[in-house]
C-alpha cells in the first residue's frame, strides 16, 4: 500500500515562489515512481514533472526552466519547487505514485493571483 501526503499549496503573487511537498509512506513507497501533476478548472489533470525510471526527470514544457522536481530518499519525499510563478500556473497540484497500481494524493491548491 501506499500513502501520499502533499503540503505546500497557498497563494502567492506572480513571480513569487512554492515549494511542495509529497510523502509517501506504506510498503510500496518508491521515489523513482513518483511524480507531480496539476488541474486547472476545466481542463483536463496534466503532468507537471516526474522523475524516470532511468533516475532522470522530466517535465512539461510550461514549466521547464522555472520548476524543480527533487527528493529526500530517507524521508521518502519529493518536492516540487515553483519560481517564477504565473497566473496560469494555478491549479490543484497532485503527487502520484505509478508502479503496478497508481496512487494519488488528495491535491494541495496553488493560486497565483496579485
Amino acid at each position: 500500500q501506499v500513502q501520499l501526503l502533499e503540503s505546500g499549496g497557498g497563494l502567492v503573487q506572480p513571480g513569487g515562489s512554492l515549494r511542495l511537498a509529497c510523502a509517501c509512506s506504506g510498503s510500496r513507497c518508491s521515489i523513482y515512481a513518483m511524480g507531480w501533476y496539476r488541474q486547472a478548472p476545466g481542463k483536463q489533470r496534466e503532468l507537471v514533472a516526474a522523475f524516470t525510471s532511468g533516475g532522470g526527470t522530466k517535465y512539461a514544457d510550461s514549466v521547464k526552466g522555472r520548476f524543480t522536481i527533487s527528493k529526500d530518499n530517507a524521508k521518502n519525499t519529493v518536492f516540487l519547487q515553483m519560481n517564477s510563478l504565473k497566473v496560469e500556473d494555478t491549479a490543484v497540484y497532485y503527487c502520484r505514485h505509478q508502479t503496478q497500481y497508481i496512487y494519488w494524493g488528495q491535491g494541495t491548491q496553488v493560486t497565483v493571483s496579485s
